[in-house]
């Protein structure tokens, strides 16, 4: 039994929040000094477009480039764009004196009550990207902000006890004893969370609800000591996290369970290496050694999976991460040209066409066990 602990979370949250506090009060600062001295206040942020990322082969991780894009209040777009930035930094800052927190879309919705109608938001992306533009800046992340997106429900079940801080205090918890077959839900921010003991052997990311469900119903998680995190689909930068924790902290391996097309195994790449919108977390979000452990082309030829045809926007997906640095392996090559020869793409659940027990008795035993994993 492992009882890897990172040091008190707690302690953690409490200066992450003074920090970021701290840093949005300087950015304010440097516009009032840009004022004094007769500039025109700007803010430079790294520039968040495709051509500016860029796939580092040594971390294994997208990363964001050289470029920077510079908010200057010398032309009327610029100086609304500051005036907002301003506003926000005043909320947030009020927000962790408070010791209050926020979603995204309150935060566009509580735009429309501030005095000056140029300060307030035209939709909800913009203030988003504001509010990212303020992590890159800062240096913080949006949960040191105490920001966090609508609930995303995503959970972890498995043989693993953590103590969570929570408004309430402390909660210790263990993700079967003390749960329904629900599982733990992930908070917003999981540098709250402490991990106290385990008895795992590895941690299973599962895209679709429906396959958690049937590994839960069927005891996998109990038969063979894995954690299961449930991504919900497209992962949430929560779900990221504590995965990539779970692996760093308590050394275990990660592998995600996906269905076979392009676009999960897009969800596999962001568990992995990071995604392009998030590309200035990618070493705070994501699991370089994650592997890959289906549904495969070669296992929809091999089963006879339930299938269905390629759409020409799947044709083009897979053709484009034949591109992709992410995909540049031996492995994806051959996958994804199968998949391409096949014409063929199937969901997890197609696995049930060989029996409900088929996935946790078979399939993923011989996959784990071929893998290394088991």
């Amino acid at each position: 039994m492992s009882t890897d602990t990172p040091d008190d979370p707690d302690s953690t949250a409490s200066t992450n929040d003074q920090r970021a506090r701290q840093q949005l009060l300087e950015l304010a600062a440097q516009f009032y000094d840009q004022f004094a001295d007769g500039d025109v206040p700007s803010m430079s942020v790294p520039t968040r477009s495709k051509s500016n990322i860029e796939y580092d082969p040594e971390k294994g991780v997208w990363v964001l480039g050289d470029r920077n894009t510079t908010r200057s209040a010398n032309s009327v777009g610029g100086a609304q764009k500051l005036l907002k930035a301003i506003y926000v930094i005043e909320f947030l800052a009020d927000q962790l004196d408070q010791d209050r927190s926020s979603t995204l879309r309150e935060l566009y919705y509580l735009s429309e009550s501030w005095d000056l109608d140029a300060a307030q938001f035209n939709s909800q992306d913009e203030s988003n990207q504001l509010v990212e533009d303020l992590e890159i800046v800062a240096d913080v992340t949006r949960e040191d902000f105490h920001m966090r997106p609508e609930e995303s429900g995503a959970t972890v079940i498995g043989p693993l006890f953590l103590r969570e801080q929570t408004r309430r205090g402390e909660r210790e918890i263990h993700c079967q004893e003390d749960v329904g077959e629900g599982g733990y839900q992930i908070p917003n921010n999981p540098d709250t969370i402490e991990f106290l003991d385990h008895d795992a052997e590895f941690v299973l990311a599962v895209e679709t609800g429906g396959m958690r469900d049937r590994l839960v119903e069927n005891g996998f998680d109990e038969d063979r000591d894995a954690i299961v995190v449930h991504l919900k689909g497209q992962p949430a930068r929560a779900t990221r996290r504590i995965t990539k924790r779970l692996h760093d902290e308590l050394d275990l391996p990660v592998v995600v369970f996906t269905d076979g097309d392009p676009w999960s195994y897009r969800i596999y790449g962001s568990v992995a290496y990071g995604s392009i919108k998030s590309a200035h977390l990618s070493e705070y979000l994501a699991t370089p050694q994650a592997d890959f452990v289906g549904i495969q082309p070669e296992d929809i030829v091999e089963y006879d999976l339930p299938t269905d045809p390629l759409s020409d926007s799947d044709v083009n997906a897979l053709e484009s991460e034949l591109e992709d640095p992410r995909f540049q392996s031996e492995y994806w090559t051959e996958q994804i040209e199968l998949q391409l020869d096949i014409g063929k793409k199937a969901e997890q659940q197609a696995l049930a066409s060989r029996g409900l027990d088929f996935v946790t008795d078979t399939y993923l035993p011989e996959r784990l066990d071929a893998m290394g994993v088991l």
